[in-house]
């Protein structure tokens, strides 16, 4: 706990100041706007929604879950929900990518913990205020999901969470086979423009499902993202070699956040660019493709 020198009321101020000063990345990262973090993740569902999400009533230790909606536990048997209050004492993980929010560890004394249930590495997938309409989240960028225990009203007490219990890879697998579980009719457009500037200059047009990995919807679809020889000797999307730099020339808030390590890489270049292999897009976005780079990445 901070405690504030008496001995007069500049040293109180200068303290405050420190303190605020020293809080503030923390404020920026988790209090963005709500309507900001939905153009950068997956987009809240209404409760007239429909598809795949429906409910199934489910009984244990607890009190029985009765939500009209929600994500249809049938679907996967490694699907599950479980209600906890709104501060479950789970602190929460992701890899790189900054989404796919997953229990990275959990408070002994918290309700996640005291459960029984919830198990360290279970992906979440969606979250219900009792009462309340499903939020899904699954692939929703970290921020996304934070701003939304934020913005959870006072008087919510207890939330429904749905968690799926297998690694992000696992989950995206479910997701992509029929059965996804947060509907398949929703596309965004990646704008590729390939040589800008020359003869060669191409423009090619793709689709593909809100969350994907522009590196993998590139290579996949030949479309080649690596300079010189770092064609051939680059990491293979495993986020260790830094080569594999596209400019994100529109719709760059439909992304990811940066995260350090990636800022710190590209640090002579316009914000614009990204490791494509760390970058989701969210909403459609225009990739310009072998960008004009500094000499310090040349040789990465």
């Amino acid at each position: 706990m901070y405690s504030l020198p008496s001995s007069s009321t500049t040293d109180r101020r200068v303290a405050l100041l420190v303190v605020a000063l020293f809080l503030h990345p923390v404020w920026s990262f988790s209090m963005m706007p709500l309507h900001a973090l939905q153009q950068r993740g997956l987009p809240f569902r209404s409760s007239a929604s429909k598809g795949l999400y429906l409910s199934r009533e489910e009984s244990g230790s607890r009190e029985a879950i009765d939500a009209s909606e929600g994500i249809d536990l049938s679907l996967d048997p490694r699907l599950y929900k479980v209600r906890l209050s709104r501060a479950p004492g789970i602190d929460w993980g992701t890899d790189l990518s900054f989404s796919f929010v997953y229990v990275r560890d959990m408070d002994p004394a918290g309700d996640a913990a005291f459960s029984g249930e919830v198990q360290k590495g279970d992906q979440l997938c969606e979250l219900t205020p009792v009462g309340g309409v499903p939020i899904p989240l699954i692939g929703a960028p970290f921020d996304l999901v934070m701003n939304t225990f934020v913005e959870l009203d006072k008087s919510v007490r207890e939330v429904d969470f749905v968690f799926f219990r297998g690694t992000k890879q696992d989950l995206k697998a479910i997701c992509a086979n029929g059965n996804s579980i947060q509907g398949d009719s929703e596309q965004i457009t990646v704008t590729v423009i390939q040589n800008k500037g020359s003869q060669e200059e191409a423009v090619v047009t793709l689709t593909a499902k809100p969350g994907v990995n522009v590196r993998e919807l590139l290579v996949d679809n030949d479309i080649n993202v690596y300079q010189s020889v770092t064609r051939w000797t680059n990491c293979k999307g495993k986020q260790l070699c830094g080569t594999c730099i596209v400019n994100i020339t529109k719709g760059s808030l439909g992304t990811n956040r940066k995260s350090m390590d990636e800022a710190s890489t590209l640090r002579e270049n316009p914000d614009s660019y990204r490791l494509s292999c760390v970058t989701f897009a969210y909403d459609d976005i225009t990739v310009e493709t072998f960008p004009p780079i500094k000499a310090a990445q040349w040789t990465r």
